[in-house]
């Protein structure tokens, strides 16, 4: 069943590159960043001998599905890919966010990138010659820090923490899910007590993904979120995981359910509509709903399949990298936040292909990417 459409709103603001205002010392930032990121890096790859990305280092399933641009869309959302009917095929990876391979037990923000093959398009730089479009979104509607020179703020804080022992990790992620607990009994959220091992130990399959950071979207500015639509899907939003010995679990309950579950999903996009209540800058900011509400673009399906293979890791996991600067230029990121980690991931990525034997290449069609 697709959702009706929502109407997206009558007045969305027209993309210009005057919307960007860089931070003072913003390449002096994304220098720092990239040394923090690699710090992390090449702490975890001494001690377990595995080059790890600096952030979301884990990984709880790999799926092949694929994603179908809905037909009919109005003027304001056929852009960029969605600009015409079409159909992708898609990698998904599911993970959790710290830079180190830890217990499930240590509950964190849970991540979703996905990787479309075969679009078409004027590429972003450093994706010349590529065909693929990434999207790379959190389980959380606006991000953790408003700004570059933040969020490297709070990098220094996780970076610090990696190969910290890992009992108390968990003992500390209890303590804070039940203050999390406490604060959204009162209505709110805390993103810094999530982020440090706060979350609940929910189902990662039954979350809701957003860009948190806007990009540009054709004509338009947007942010994106991707979000469970079949019924099997949403019965396991807040359902609680057991996670009592299971240092893995969240893996173990994306394979079952791939087992035998057909999965989909619905692409939508949120229309900035002002720069007041919608910054582009400012990343911690949740754009309102209430002026412009999220609208779906695309459906994505996934059918029952093996979501953990030593194959599929292989070249999958560890083949490929995901960034929001693989793509095409009507979905360039946007914000000081998206500006850093176009060098950052790249940085991360010539990291793992140095020192894992593993090459590291974009797929150029599904044929790359094995069963």
């Amino acid at each position: 069943m697709v959702t009706p459409y929502l109407a997206p709103p009558q007045h969305p603001l027209a993309f210009d590159p005057s919307v960007e205002h860089p931070e003072e010392n913003e390449a002096e930032t994304q220098r720092e960043l990239i040394e923090t990121l690699l710090k992390i890096s090449h702490k975890t790859h001494a001690d377990s001998g595995q080059a790890l990305r600096g952030v979301h280092a884990k990984s709880h399933g790999i799926i092949r599905g694929t994603l179908e641009v809905l037909p009919g869309l109005p003027e304001a959302l056929a852009q960029g890919i969605f600009a015409k009917i079409a159909s992708y095929p898609v990698v998904i990876r599911f993970s959790t966010t710290p830079g180190d391979v830890l217990d499930d037990k240590v509950s964190t923000p849970r991540g979703m990138a996905v990787k479309l093959v075969g679009v078409e398009g004027d590429r972003l730089p450093g994706s010349e010659g590529n065909v693929t479009q990434d999207f790379v979104l959190v389980n959380g509607p606006a991000f953790n820090s408003a700004t570059a020179s933040k969020f490297l703020s709070s990098l220094k804080l996780l970076a610090a923490t990696t190969d910290k022992a890992e009992g108390a990790k968990k003992v500390a992620s209890a303590i804070l899910r039940g203050t999390e607990a406490v604060i959204e009994a009162f209505g709110t959220k805390s993103a810094t007590i999530t982020s440090m091992g706060g979350h609940p130990t929910t189902h990662i399959l039954g979350e809701t993904f957003f860009s948190q950071a806007p990009l540009r979207f054709g004509k338009y500015i947007a942010k994106v979120q991707i979000a469970p639509v079949s019924d099997n899907l949403k019965a396991l939003t807040d359902q609680k995981v057991d996670l009592d010995d299971k240092p893995n679990g969240l893996r173990a309950a994306v394979v079952d359910f791939f087992g035998t579950e057909h999965a989909e999903w619905e692409l939508a996009v949120q229309l900035c509509t002002n720069l007041d209540d919608m910054p582009v800058e400012d990343a911690s900011v949740e754009w309102p709903e209430a002026d412009s509400p999220y609208v779906p673009v695309a459906r994505i399906t996934a059918a029952p399949q093996d979501a953990w293979s030593e194959a599929r890791v292989k070249a999958l996991d560890e083949g490929l990298s995901f960034s929001p600067w693989h793509g095409i230029t009507d979905h360039q990121p946007l914000g000081s936040i998206m500006r850093v980690r176009r060098a950052a991931y790249a940085e991360s990525a010539k990291f793992r292909a140095q020192h894992s034997g593993v090459t590291m290449k974009e797929p150029r069609s599904i044929d790359d990417l094995p069963e």
